[in-house]
């Protein structure tokens, strides 16, 4: 027959063994139905994606409480722990508020959507996509796909830049710059065109716009600079990665539409420098 202790340790041993097991089946289980939920109802994936952490936090702590209160050993060593470690105590209580920190401010973002997963973010100096948001800590993937790790509390008291917090849409500020004996409207009107055309491109105005004849794409001078005339074109991407595209994509095809008109011209920096009394000008070759 095997002696009570034996019989402990096994016990101890079944039931960390058994935590485990159910914790990695449950995983699974959840992982799929985040899955599943996200593609078939096309919902919001926080809230089961952060369910799943709590559930899974839920299960390995049960599972190994019940494993220390099964041996009357770990039970008397917690016990005199406690009661004759009051520095212990303080550490630890420390330690708790700061993690029980990251656990409310979870919650609170979770409850409050300031940000959900999938969301563009920028934050101090880091910018990217929000991949997880767990008991403790929030996942961002940057654009070089590194991970940035973020404690909820920390990023909770943060000022956030969310690109898709309400409208997902994005303006994209197109700036052209053309010389002064170039035709504006003529410049105007290739903006315009090149990015109507464009099929990224966004409708933003409302029946109230449309009905006053607001053009569907605005184009204004910004800035009269030294040598050039500035120009901006507002253009509607659906979401920001649209956006970036549409952007790249017009001063592409703008340049060259330029380059096609005698008309407009994009300049080259002017200086004028006097020597010996003599005045000219110098371009780059």
């Amino acid at each position: 027959m095997m002696s009570p202790y034996l019989i402990r340790i096994s016990v101890f041993l079944s039931i960390i063994i058994f935590t485990l097991i159910v914790g990695y089946i449950a995983n699974k289980f959840l992982t799929k139905l985040v899955t599943r939920s996200t593609e078939f109802m096309t919902s919001d994936p926080t809230n089961y994606k952060f369910i799943k952490h709590v559930a899974l936090a839920c299960i390995y702590l049960i599972g190994f409480s019940i494993a220390i209160y099964s041996m009357p050993d770990f039970r008397a060593l917690a016990g005199s722990l406690l009661a004759g470690a009051g520095i212990l105590a303080v550490a630890i209580g420390f330690a708790a508020q700061h993690a029980l920190s990251n656990v409310i401010s979870g919650i609170f973002i979770v409850i409050f959507k300031p940000f959900r997963v999938n969301d563009r973010l920028a934050i101090q100096t880091h910018q990217g996509i929000v991949e997880d948001i767990t008991l403790r800590h929030t996942v961002i993937r940057n654009f070089e796909n590194r991970r940035i790790i973020i404690p909820n509390s920390v990023i909770s008291n943060e000022v956030i830049v969310n690109a898709d917090f309400g409208d997902d849409r994005i303006v994209k500020w197109v700036d052209i710059s053309v010389s002064y004996k170039s035709d504006l409207d003529l410049a105007k009107k290739i903006m315009a065109e090149e990015v109507e055309a464009h099929p990224l491109h966004l409708d933003p105005r409302t029946p109230e716009d449309i009905a006053a004849g607001v053009p569907k794409v605005v184009v204004r001078v910004v800035g009269l600079m030294d040598s050039s005339v500035n120009l901006r074109a507002w253009a509607w991407g659906k979401n920001a990665p649209d956006a970036f595209v549409l952007g790249c994509d017009l001063l592409e095809s703008i340049k060259k539409r330029i380059d096609a008109e005698p008309n407009v011209e994009i300049p080259y920096p002017h200086r004028t420098v006097y020597h010996h009394g003599q005045i000219s000008n110098l371009t780059p070759d």
